[in-house]
């Protein structure tokens, strides 16, 4: 990806959701893309898929996959390879799957738009599939209607669907928010393993820095549609260097602070429409100087890892 800028049209201006990100994934590698709410992480994912629908828009950048530009392939290209080389699991199962169709129904249908196959090889493969992701007894759950599962199944079931087709790609957005810990230790460890058996590229899309840390092995972490900094997991959660960075980090709940009040980032997202110049992060930054009303770029400070902060 290179200088994605994705805007929204509004009555009252435009929305720079994603305003000029750039960053890569290898084959088999695993990217978390961590930050609050609004600070453009799915309307990334989006624009990947070209499932951004108006008014949104991409206005600039490049999305390049195998080579080939997202951005300008037709429509029929794009259903090519959506779905099928490119997959996006979405946070809210039940909202992913069609109530009145059975889960194995439509797993097969994600198997028959791309592959020439026969109605019983794709009920068989979508069975295959289910054991595959741990799913218990996936004769008898093949038939079921997603209101018969339960949260961690129904997200079971859209993991395979999305793994139907062995996809280079796959994109994962906030996958284990509505579910409990306990399932969403399986979810993490379900996505760990057939990232290894399968060698499909992860992207994790997600507010959660520890669910990053258990699953990826780079981080970015985005805030009003920038990138404030990017490195390796570990160098990020030991040492982070952008203010923003170490107030996520300090807001996560630990053993070493328990019974004590967390600690929170002042202030509030700015308003989309009226972003401050420079930084965005300058108006909750308890380090802010006045050269941060200037874009200071994703600078090295001298570990190979990039940072947008004029500290360094």
């Amino acid at each position: 990806m290179q200088g994605l800028h994705t805007h929204f049209r509004t009555r009252a201006g435009v929305v720079k959701a994603v305003d000029g990100i750039s960053f890569d994934i290898a084959p088999g590698a695993s990217l978390g893309i961590v930050g609050e709410s609004g600070s453009g992480k799915t309307v990334t994912s989006l624009s990947i898929m070209r499932l951004v629908e108006p008014p949104g828009f991409v206005a600039a950048g490049r999305i390049l996959f195998q080579g080939r530009d997202i951005i300008g392939m037709s429509e029929r290209e794009i259903r090519g390879i959506r779905g099928s080389e490119i997959c996006l699991v979405f946070q809210d199962p039940m909202s992913a799957l069609n109530p009145v169709y059975t889960v194995g129904t439509q797993v097969a249908e994600a198997l028959l738009a791309h592959q020439d196959l026969s109605r019983a090889a794709a009920r068989e493969r979508v069975i295959e599939l289910f054991r595959l992701v741990g799913i218990p007894a996936p004769e008898r759950r093949v038939d079921e209607y997603p209101h018969r599962l339960s949260g961690g199944m129904r997200q079971r079931v859209t993991i395979a669907m999305a793994l139907a087709n062995e996809p280079r790609l796959l994109i994962l957005d906030e996958p284990t928010t509505a579910l409990d810990v306990t399932i969403q230790a399986q979810i993490l460890d379900l996505v760990r393993g057939l990232r290894q058996r399968v060698n499909t590229a992860v992207l994790l899309i997600t507010h959660d820095i520890g669910v990053v840390t258990e699953l990826c092995e780079q981080v970015i972490v985005m805030y009003g549609g920038r990138i404030m900094e990017r490195g390796n997991v570990a160098q990020v959660t030991a040492d982070p260097k952008h203010p923003y960075t170490m107030g996520l980090l300090a807001s996560m709940p630990t053993r070493a602070i328990r019974g004590q009040r967390l600690a929170a980032i002042g202030g509030v997202v700015p308003n989309a429409l009226r972003m401050p110049p420079g930084c965005p992060f300058q108006p909750r930054c308890p380090q802010a100087m006045d050269v941060c009303g200037t874009d200071p770029g994703l600078r090295d400070p001298g570990d190979g890892r990039r940072v947008a902060c004029w500290l360094y």
